[in-house]
């Protein structure tokens, strides 16, 4: 299965990697391995997520507290956003409408 990460998505990844960078210099690298490492997952995975919102499939991340929010269209993964799981649902349900 192909794998395209949307511009909203790359939005939401370099403000990810702006926010764990401030914390410490390299985190925001690890942050955008991490989350590449779960968005590729999806190549085999796509579709066994549960729904949210929905239409969209939720891809909770393993080692940060973001999801990866997606929708399988034909023969791809279309990654929309990738969110903090610490902000309020009704502020991730206004980012995917």
């Amino acid at each position: 299965m192909k794998i395209r990460v949307l511009e909203s998505a790359r939005k939401d990844l370099v403000d990810g990697f702006y926010f764990y960078e401030k914390q410490s210099d390299g985190i925001g690298t690890y942050f955008l391995n991490s989350i590449y490492s779960d968005i590729d997952s999806l190549r085999d995975n796509a579709g066994i997520h549960p729904v949210y919102f929905g239409e969209y499939h939720r891809l909770l991340a393993g080692r940060f507290p973001f999801a990866v929010y997606y929708k399988v269209m034909e023969d791809a993964a279309l990654v929309y956003a990738v969110l903090d799981c610490r902000r309020e649902p009704a502020w991730i349900r206004s980012v995917l409408s």
